[in-house]
């Protein structure tokens, strides 16, 4: 009777592997585990934490204010236009680079011979340094020696100070946003396109789709559904996050016509010190993304076709 008892309690060598599978599991796991709460989570839970605190660099005390600082960002000013500032830069930089990105994509895919050659050229902004194209960006953009205002000049048009004027600043910085954006996108849509089974085209073809317009709208668009919802959740994060150009080629002037979310919580926390304030508006800024994502995919993803 105890030999049967003993022999129930033996795990099977299916468990033994399992379990041995499991530890493996963990310990490969275990790194990227590591590192997302080192330098996601627990940074995410400092921020919130200083939210509520009046915390200052220099300063070794700090108290809890509550809900005071979402309170003041309420009814700040510089917050509201810089709110506002990416909202239309968002706006104009998500969906133009969206389907200029599917343009290209979509031409580059109907070349045979120089296909590899035109993906790398489309690439190359976003392969580049930030820092050194927003030299060549400011020298385009320069209001007398610039090449796009002598352009101007050649029909006679008078060419505005891109840069240097609250009209046309946002405009400007959406300009080379775009162009950074565009070829990201076209190498996801292209990903997206090569994955569509040449069969359909043909099925549909034969089902009277005799023009290129009408297998996009039959066949191409729909199977590109998943690949769409991927770039436009991408394109409206990457615009929201836009700082390095606002810092390098406005500081967010003239007369904070250029000030960006990203940029006003750099003023805030690394010029004038007070990062409990900036804590408290970079989380509305990661409640911001949040729910732009949640509504992306709430209205998109019903509408995506998944194969």
């Amino acid at each position: 009777m105890s030999s049967v008892s003993l022999a129930g309690n033996i795990p099977s060598a299916a468990a033994l592997r399992a379990r041995s599978e499991d530890r493996t599991a963990w310990l490969l796991a275990a790194p990227a585990i590591v590192l997302l709460l080192l330098f996601v989570l627990l940074p995410v839970a400092a921020v919130i934490f200083l939210g509520f605190t009046d915390f200052e660099l220099g300063y070794g005390k700090f108290r809890f204010v509550g809900f005071e600082n979402y309170a003041h960002i309420i009814s700040d000013r510089t917050f509201r236009r810089s709110l506002w500032n990416t909202s239309v830069y968002t706006a104009i930089v998500a969906p133009v680079s969206i389907l200029l990105g599917l343009g290209v994509a979509l031409l580059i895919e109907g070349e045979g011979r120089a296909r590899g050659f035109f993906r790398t050229v489309y690439f190359l902004p976003v392969a580049s340094l930030i820092v050194a194209m927003a030299t060549v960006w400011q020298y385009i953009f320069h209001p007398t020696i610039g090449p796009l205002n002598a352009l101007l000049s050649l029909v006679g048009i008078p060419g505005p100070n891109w840069l240097g004027a609250s009209n046309t600043v946002l405009y400007s910085l959406s300009i080379i946003g775009i162009w950074q954006s565009v070829g990201f996108n076209m190498v996801l849509f292209l990903a997206g396109l090569t994955a569509i089974p040449r069969e359909l085209y043909a099925a549909a073809h034969v089902d009277g789709a005799k023009s290129a317009l009408d297998r996009f709208f039959l066949v191409t668009w729909p199977m590109l559904g998943p690949t769409t919802l991927f770039v436009v959740t991408i394109s409206i994060t990457n615009a929201v996050k836009v700082f390095e150009t606002v810092k390098m080629l406005t500081d967010g002037g003239p007369n904070k016509a250029s000030e960006v979310l990203l940029f006003t919580i750099y003023q805030e926390g690394f010029v004038y010190l007070r990062v409990g304030y900036a804590s408290a508006m970079t989380v509305v800024f990661l409640a911001i993304l949040v729910v732009l994502m949640l509504l992306q995919y709430r209205v998109l993803d019903r509408r995506v076709h998944y194969t």
